[in-house]
């Protein structure tokens, strides 16, 4: 297989989203990397909506962007932008690469800082878990008046993928 790993993305919550419709929108998000595209469901009348969803999308290449869109979903007409943001996943593969084992809950491994070249609204930590590494993240949504997006990361190894090389 030529798929590294997988990626869970949780997509928490979107937090101050724009107006689309007349006083309110029904966002949706999508995470797509590549030609893969994954979408959670449908909020009605809400601009700070709660998903709670996990979508999962293989990785291939880590070079390759992951983009999450935000949506207005319309009846009659063609769905309204509500912004984009690119999920870093650099930082945290780098953690990974560490290959740390066994440390306590809530261990912070790295922070990651909002800058010009991430989507970060505030800093970020990798943390270690319950056995595993997850990665907090709220993404400022570029292309658009306002909003924001609340979204966890998790690697996924599969057997018989070529993982990540450490």
């Amino acid at each position: 297989m030529d798929v590294m790993g997988l990626l869970k993305v949780r997509v928490c919550r979107g937090i101050d989203l724009a107006v689309r419709d007349t006083v309110s929108s029904d966002p949706y998000v999508v995470v797509s990397s590549g030609t893969q595209k994954v979408k959670t469901s449908v909020v009605k009348d809400n601009c700070n909506p709660v998903w709670n969803e996990e979508l999962t999308i293989s990785i291939k290449d880590l070079n390759i962007p992951i983009i999450l869109s935000v949506f207005d979903k319309d009846t009659f007409t063609v769905d309204d932008s509500m912004g984009t943001a690119e999920i870093d996943i650099k930082p945290y593969i780098e953690c990974l690469k560490m290959g740390l084992q066994g440390l306590p809950d809530g261990t912070k491994v790295d922070r990651v800082q909002p800058g010009r070249n991430n989507c970060l609204s505030d800093e970020s930590c990798v943390v270690w878990n319950k056995g595993k590494m997850t990665q907090d993240m709220i993404l400022r949504l570029r292309n658009v008046e306002r909003g924001e997006v609340e979204v966890q990361v998790e690697w996924v190894d599969l057997p018989g993928c070529k993982g990540l090389g450490f």
